[in-house]
């Protein structure tokens, strides 16, 4: 949305667009490409990151896999593994990194999958649920991580912190 006359346009969120800077230096000095593949955040964490200038420099491409069947289709997520674990768990964002990462020519993958809110939470994955992973091309073959958070806040709150979660995830090596 553009501002008013006379009004100068902020960015929408500062802190997170320095985050994803951050990021591409960092990718961009180790020579590293990402990938990215989103569940609960839509795509907010791939607009994040080609916000910043020259980031086809090192980034690849990012997924939406919203539905399950973007999960099958789209990265290779088993069906068994839903099945078994549900949508937001280790075992899911794990296969959904691993699927981006064997699909493209990028050396990183970060998965988000949770339950922004309002609705859809359970007793066992309450809203504000997040799971993520990051998984690594390596000489001695593929790294993995994968970490559970839990976000307070309403929706977007909820997205936000899982994008800066996510860049910070990819900080942290």
């Amino acid at each position: 949305m553009d501002s008013p006359p006379g009004v100068p346009r902020v960015p929408e969120d500062t802190a997170l667009h320095a985050l994803a800077v951050t990021v591409g230096q960092r990718l961009l000095a180790a020579r590293r490409r990402a990938v990215t593949v989103e569940s609960c955040t839509g795509g907010y964490l791939a607009k994040l990151v080609t916000d910043v200038a020259d980031s086809s420099h090192w980034f690849e491409c990012g997924y939406v896999t919203y539905s399950n069947a973007a999960k099958i289709r789209d990265v290779g997520v088993q069906s068994a593994t839903l099945e078994q674990h549900g949508a937001v768990s280790e075992a899911t964002v794990l296969e959904m990194a691993r699927g981006a990462l064997f699909r493209t020519h990028a050396d990183v993958a970060l998965s988000i999958s949770g339950v922004a809110g309002p609705g859809g939470g359970s007793p066992r994955t309450p809203v504000g649920t997040v799971w993520f992973a990051v998984v690594r091309r390596e000489s001695e073959g593929l790294r993995s991580r994968a970490e559970r958070q839990h976000f307070d806040g309403g929706r977007d709150a909820v997205r936000r912190q899982s994008v800066a979660h996510a860049l910070n995830m990819l900080l942290a090596g």
